[in-house]
């Protein structure tokens, strides 16, 4: 059985050898019994030193020139190998125990893919309330954080993959969609909540509270054209790092 975890970066020079160098670590215990790992890395038009760095920490590098994480994730699953696919964000560290998880998932003929909880790195409690909520909204509808998505690449394929009109929360729109296709064969789509996946405050430190709320305030006003629209998802798109 053979596993590609696919990594979009932009400008990620800062992180992306932590990331995979976690992702290594996570996996080896599989790897031992089994499990064939490809690391892909795809560039998604960075201007730093993210792409060589990745290369040599051995990552298959693919670029994607259009800046949209859902292109970004469809090119390295364009060119993936594997059984399985695993989207795992540059700025997120997956630990042994939770890819111990998906280990098992992808033995179960039951399961279809999921995702995982989140734990946000060092925020204020403020924040922390902001993912306790988010998490348990996870697990309730089970809608996998962008962060850790993982799936059958057959079921990717199947259903088109990650929709091009989304430049944010294209995972809760391909979550809805592979749990449709799943329901629809008798299988499961799952949310892993018993170790979670470490990630970055990034977003809370590069952005302030009043811009934070300015975008959720847009995107309470105008979910539809917020989703659809870099300009104003720009907390996604404006290259802060």
């Amino acid at each position: 059985m053979k596993l590609s975890v696919i990594v979009p970066a932009f400008n990620e020079e800062k992180l992306i050898t932590s990331c995979l160098v976690s992702i290594r670590a996570a996996t080896a215990a599989c790897e031992r019994e089994g499990l064939e790992v490809e690391i892909i890395v795809v560039d998604n038009a960075s201007s730093d030193d993210t792409a060589r760095l990745a290369a040599r920490r051995g990552a298959r590098v693919v670029r994607e020139p259009v800046r949209q994480i859902a292109r970004a994730r469809n090119a390295g699953a364009a060119v993936a190998r594997g059984d399985w696919l695993l989207f795992v964000d540059a700025d997120s560290w997956p630990s042994r125990a939770l890819m111990r998880e998906v280990f098992a998932c992808m033995h179960d003929a039951r399961i279809v893919g999921g995702g995982s909880t989140v734990r946000v790195r060092d925020v204020p409690l403020a924040l922390t309330l902001v993912g306790v909520s988010w998490n348990a909204l996870s697990r309730l509808c089970r809608w996998a954080a962008g962060s850790f998505i993982f799936c059958r690449a057959t079921a990717f394929n199947a259903i088109g993959g990650f929709d091009v009109e989304f430049f944010a929360a294209e995972e809760i729109d391909f979550s809805r969609r592979l749990k449709r296709w799943a329901r629809s064969r008798g299988q499961r789509f799952v949310i892993l909540h018993r170790h979670p996946l470490l990630t970055s405050e990034r977003r809370a430190t590069l952005y302030s509270q009043r811009e934070l709320f300015v975008s959720f305030w847009r995107m309470l006003r105008h979910p539809r054209r917020f989703f659809r629209d870099p300009r104003l998802c720009h907390p996604w798109y404006d290259g802060r790092r």
